[in-house]
């Protein structure tokens, strides 16, 4: 992202349960991902599925913190079976209280 760039308009993004990180520096990572759960909240979207990548790990553990220190997170886990494996997170939300 050059220096331009930080003036420009935000980044719009579908909230449909399904974030991809591929697209976000890592120094956005924790903004995004509280971000992204807190518009799913909004709209009563209790499943997400958070694509990192596998590559070394580091994105994954960045997102597991974030998410094990979350109070609306009630639990989360890699994704099984042939569709991402290890490449992403699957979290589940609490309701809402409202």
């Amino acid at each position: 992202m050059s220096d331009s760039d930080s003036n420009s308009e935000p980044i719009r993004y579908p909230v449909d349960g399904t974030l991809d990180l591929h697209q976000f520096q890592p120094s956005e990572i924790k903004d995004v991902v509280v971000e992204y759960i807190a518009c799913c909240l909004e709209k009563n979207i209790l499943s997400l599925r958070i694509i990192h990548g596998r590559g070394i790990g580091v994105q994954r553990e960045m997102v597991h913190s974030i998410l094990a220190k979350h109070p609306a997170v009630l639990s989360y886990r890699h994704e099984s079976g042939s569709g991402g494996g290890w490449g992403a997170t699957v979290v589940d939300l609490k309701a809402s209280d409202n």
